[in-house]
C-alpha cells in the first residue's frame, strides 16, 4: 500500500474556497472511485492556520500512476494555482 501525507499551504484565508471547490468540482470523489483508492480524505488541522491535509491510500505504484493521469487531478492542479503557495508531499510504502 502507497500512502500519501499531502498538505497544502493555502494562501492566506483561502483555504475553505480551496476546499469547497475540490468538493464542488468532484475532486474527491472521483479520486475515491478510482481502482486502487483505499482512502482519500480531507481533515483541517486543529491548530488554525491555511494549511489543509489530505491523507491518500493506495493499492499500489500503479494504482498511484494512474491516479496521476486522471483529467481530475489536472483539474486539482489548475485550483491549486489560485489558492495554495506550497504543497508538500510525504510519500510512504505500507505492508
Amino acid at each position: 500500500m502507497i500512502v500519501l501525507n499531502v498538505t497544502y499551504k493555502c494562501k492566506p484565508e483561502k483555504r475553505k474556497e480551496f476546499l469547497e471547490m475540490i468538493m464542488t468540482e468532484g475532486i474527491d470523489t472521483a479520486s475515491r472511485a478510482e481502482a486502487g483508492n483505499i482512502m482519500y480524505n480531507y481533515y483541517i488541522p486543529t491548530d488554525g492556520g491555511d494549511d489543509l491535509f489530505l491523507l491518500e491510500k493506495w493499492r499500489d505504484v500503479a494504482a498511484l500512476a494512474e491516479h496521476g493521469k486522471q483529467p481530475h487531478l489536472a483539474r486539482l492542479k489548475e485550483i491549486k494555482a489560485e489558492y495554495v503557495n506550497e504543497t508538500v508531499i510525504e510519500k510512504y510504502i505500507a505492508e
